[in-house]
């Protein structure tokens, strides 16, 4: 089968075309039949022309209809030539078996289904003509190449599936030499992904020499580009990552970048667009530091490959840094100051935070309360004791503190450094010296510092020298020509001391404006927030063939998606910054609070184009299922049939015979129509009144007006904040609820600054609820079930911002520990949630924002103590650090209780309590309207509370 025209237009019996040549011979014919009349003079024929004639018959066959009848028969040829649209692709001609190489790597992933069609339409095609198929995919070890029958490859073809790394060709080819070497009669197709990476050069050479003189057919185009991210940084005020492709589509293309958490959250999108011609765009993310932090994957959307993902660990998050200085040239002469130097050098991979005039000790606490990763203290002598032993435990507890020499830590006492100082300092070249200043030696091997080039234009006058000991040369990371350290470091609890024995600015060494600096800097601040495992590995040397190694997490497959761990994937080096293969697949590897990514790309690999057109025939992938083309054809046959009786016919003069029976219709028309003129006038009207009223439900709009009761209900709503009950029908229930919340209502005009008003009882089956933040739904035990209609309204107010109040009210009857397991009420509530797309939920948590919304609270009492409060589960905290606040507001849409809030609440006329409290007494009616009024004040503005501004007013109020 071959392409015609150049369209995706095939044949399966071409030889038939032929037929069309004949097409002017039949032209000649059709003019021909009829013949021309012979003229004949006879003389009476003049009496004939006075008569008008009644139907006129053409000498010859209109130019026209001969058209047609000329269409009529090359439709009848194509037809019979087997016509197929987007035909299967055919492999080159042979009578030995088809070897297919396919490139199985990630860039094929986006497009694999128009792929595997394509390696379909081989097998096809190769079945067609009892050929056998040897299938040598690139994402496979060499195995050895065996011909299996079309069948058997049609479902090895189902079964394949692309491998997240670049393809591997070497062995693949190795494979199709010993095929080829095997079938000297086979012939080959080379599905190709047309992509490699920049500088690997050779491929289409090492592909022809494979193949050699045997026919080959390359699919290279047809199908969509593959797309790629790589250089993803976190920068100072947003986080980018490069968009890459080959160079072989030079016409404009965009797309979007969606930025997700560890959860698989969307935390933001980025535009993307290429320029014609371009080979790489950048997705900018303009969010703040704290949510580029917890961007975890990168993805292109609708691009599903694993090149089209970037995942990120702790080593792309950006730490925050404290500067504080004791130089007086920070006010004085402050581009001369050590904290300009350090904000400079800082600046690319971190954001910085200075004492802005503070003093020392306040300065500290403050960074410290801000729960930051490093503090560098600069030039800081003796710390104050209560500052000495906040620092120590921060520290202990995962911190960083960098600190640099100078003249007031020379002369100080200070034991928070790594290693013990010398009193005073060395001064190198002076006057009454015979040294002269020292060039940078080197950096240990088992430091941070080992893979910094040594500069060799660093230069130090003056230093803090450290006493000799047996710790001193395991404890130094950087050292000068003549051997004395210049970088010392230790690990204290679970974190990182270091010490630079020079200032931060230039008056002892010119190290603060060199290169090797802001290396040196990023590789400390790095160990911030890192793991026990990654600092004890970086600190000991380890790199991608040594050193402790994580175990595969979670892997991505071709297509992008995480999956369980493949069984032939290696455990890495904690330190590993190498790019994605078969031992080791893109995805994330260790524990979770120590993750180390592993990507397809590394940030400086770039796509490029492979040159393929000197490897046979080349054609394009085909993405549709071939389509007959004879029923179609033989429809338009039928039809120009009809069109030329037709045209036949009224040639004839058929019109003319008709046109006495139409005037026979058209009377017995006329005559039906006077019939019906002719009926009673009652009777007629019978007939047509019937129909003048449409049924009520065929006159009834398609949006029906709000009633006056409905916009009766919607005003007294909304003119005020109201808190909301459900009318379960049970009286007693809903005159306590009514009493309850109108108790709360009171509570909180007298204790917040809310004026609530009047509470309402809603029904759930006719109420509009979006009028009201909080719904209060006591639960009767055995109320029937609401019907699918209202379980959606419920979820739809819920999953618009709504929150509702369950409450069993049976905790003095559940057994400790059951969680109200098996009571009536808990029955009736476990009924009616599961209809609602409920989140997990989780026991209010200690740090929950519920419990400090208003009041500091540590349970949720009502006239019940013994119940457990549950809410909307938030995403585990990693070892050390707080809980993360959920994204929007942060408000839990279930909020399930036990203890019986509303009888709490509920106070009669005279403002006393209408229900007792069991166990606590006026005490515990007391925190049961604190409980209600952190309900509101959550429902009501979120979980702005969980912000980091709020913890010393929270800690003092607790009385820390």
């Amino acid at each position: 089968m071959t392409g015609f025209l150049g369209l995706p237009l095939a044949f399966t019996t071409p030889l038939l075309l032929a037929a069309l040549a004949g097409l002017p011979l039949l032209w000649f014919l059709l003019r021909l039949v009829p013949p021309r009349p012979r003229r004949v003079s006879f003389a009476p024929t003049r009496l004939l022309l006075d008569i008008p004639p009644k139907e006129e018959t053409p000498a010859r066959t209109p130019w026209w209809l001969t058209a047609l009848r000329l269409l009529l028969a090359a439709i009848i040829i194509f037809a019979a030539a087997g016509p197929i649209w987007n035909p299967p692709v055919a492999g080159p001609a042979s009578s030995g078996p088809v070897v297919l190489l396919i490139d199985s790597g990630w860039p094929a992933a986006a497009t694999w289904s128009a792929r595997r069609a394509s390696a379909e339409g081989v097998v096809a095609d190769a079945d067609l003509e009892g050929r056998g198929i040897i299938l040598v995919p690139t994402s496979e070890p060499p195995l050895e190449p065996r011909v299996m029958a079309p069948n058997e490859a049609r479902e090895r073809l189902r079964t394949l599936a692309p491998v997240p790394h670049m393809p591997d060709r070497a062995p693949a080819l190795a494979s199709l030499r010993k095929a080829l070497a095997a079938a000297p009669e086979a012939s080959v197709v080379y599905l190709s992904d047309g992509v490699a990476l920049e500088g690997v050069a050779g491929v289409p050479a090492d592909i022809a020499s494979a193949v050699g003189d045997h026919p080959l057919t390359t699919l290279v185009s047809g199908v969509a580009e593959p797309l790629a991210l790589t250089a993803a940084d976190n920068a100072v005020d947003a986080l980018t990552v490069k968009v890459v492709r080959a160079d072989r589509d030079t016409l404009g293309r965009s797309g979007t970048v969606r930025a997700l958490d560890l959860r698989g959250l969307p935390l933001g999108d980025a535009p993307f667009g290429f320029e014609p011609g371009a080979k790489e765009t950048e997705a900018r993310f303009d969010l703040p530091v704290e949510i580029r932090n917890e961007v975890a994957r990168l993805e292109i959307v609708d691009e599903e490959s694993a090149g089209a993902v970037q995942l990120l660990d702790k080593r792309w998050r950006r730490r925050t840094v404290g500067v504080v200085s004791g130089a007086t040239a920070d006010q004085r002469q402050p581009l001369l100051a050590p904290s300009y130097y350090l904000t400079r050098a800082l600046g690319p991979f971190a954001d910085i935070r200075t004492a802005d005039g503070a003093g020392t000790s306040e300065a500290v606490d403050r960074f410290i309360e801000q729960k930051l990763p490093v503090i560098i203290l600069s030039d800081i002598g003796t710390l104050p004791p209560e500052t000495h032993e906040r620092l120590t435990r921060w520290i202990e507890g995962g911190g960083v503190l960098i600190r640099f020499a100078g003249p007031r830590l020379a002369n100080g006492s200070d034991d928070l450094v790594p290693v013990t100082l010398r009193r005073g300092g060395r001064v190198l070249g002076g006057s009454l010296s015979w040294e002269q200043p020292q060039s940078l030696g080197g950096f240990s091997a088992e430091g941070p510092f080992r893979d910094v080039a040594v500069p060799n234009d660093v230069t130090v006058e003056r230093q803090v020298l450290a006493e000799p000991d047996g710790l001193l040369a395991s404890r130094t990371w950087a050292t000068l020509s003549d051997g004395t350290p210049l970088v010392t470091g230790e690990r204290r609890g679970a974190g990182t001391l270091v010490l630079f024995h020079v200032t931060a600015d230039t008056s002892w060494s010119n190290l603060p404006i060199s290169g090797a600096f802001v290396d040196m800097l990023r590789r400390v601040v790095a160990l911030g927030g890192a793991s026990a495992a990654e600092i004890a590995a970086d600190q000991s040397g380890a790199n991608a063939t040594t050193g402790e190694t994580v175990a595969p997490s979670r892997l991505l497959d071709g297509f992008g998606a995480f999956r369980p761990t493949m069984p032939t994937a290696k455990a890495i080096p904690v330190g590993f910054n190498g790019r994605a293969s078969a031992d080791h697949p893109p995805g994330f590897y260790g524990p979770p609070e120590g993750l180390v990514a592993v990507n397809a790309l590394l940030p400086r690999d770039r796509l490029a184009a492979l040159d393929l057109s000197g490897l046979g025939r080349v054609e394009p992938y085909r993405d549709v299922t071939p389509r007959d083309l004879r029923a179609p054809l033989l429809l338009a046959l039928l039809a120009l049939l009809l069109v030329d009786a037709m045209i036949v016919f009224l040639l004839a003069g058929g019109f003319s015979r008709l046109t006495a029976r139409r005037a026979a219709s058209a009377s017995a028309l006329l005559l039906a129509v006077g019939l019906a003129a002719a009926l009673p006038l009652d009777r007629a009207g019978a007939q047509t009144a019937a129909p003048a009223t449409p049924p009520a439900s065929a006159a009834a709009p398609a949006d029906k007006p709000m009633t006056q009761a409905q916009t009766d209900f919607a005003i007294q709503a909304t003119n005020a904040t109201r808190l909301a009950y459900v009318v379960t029908g049970d009286a007693e229930t809903d005159a306590v609820s009514r009493a309850g919340l109108k108790g709360l209502t009171s509570f909180l005009g007298e204790r917040t600054a809310l004026e609530a008003g009047e509470p309402m009882g809603v029904d759930i089956a006719r109420d509009e609820l979006s009028f009201f933040p909080l719904i209060y739904w006591p639960i009767v035990p055995g109320a029937a079930r609401p019907s699918q209609e209202t379980l959606a309204r419920i979820d739809a107010f819920m999953k618009q911002g709504g929150t509702i109040i369950f409450d069993t009210r049976d905790a003095e009857t559940t057994m400790p520990g059951s969680n109200g397991a098996g009571t009536p009420a808990n029955d009736t509530l476990r009924t009616i949630l599961s209809g609602l797309d409920v989140p997990e939920l989780e026991p209010v948590p200690r740090d929950h924002v519920l419990t400090k919304a208003f009041y500091l609270l540590r349970d949720f009492p009502g006239r019940f103590n013994g119940g457990t409060t549950w809410v909307e589960a938030l995403p585990a905290a990693a070892e050390g650090e707080e809980r993360p606040a959920r994204a929007g507001d942060g408000v839990s849409p279930v909020v399930i209780t036990s203890n019986d809030l509303a009888g709490a609440w509920a106070l009669d006329d005279d403002g006393q309590p209408m229900l007792p409290v069991s166990g606590g007494g006026q005490r515990q009616r007391e925190l049961a309207f604190r409980a209600g009024a952190n309900l509101v004040m959550y429902v009501l503005t979120g979980n702005y509370k969980a912000d980091q501004v709020h913890v010393p007013a929270l800690l003092e109020r607790l009385g820390q």
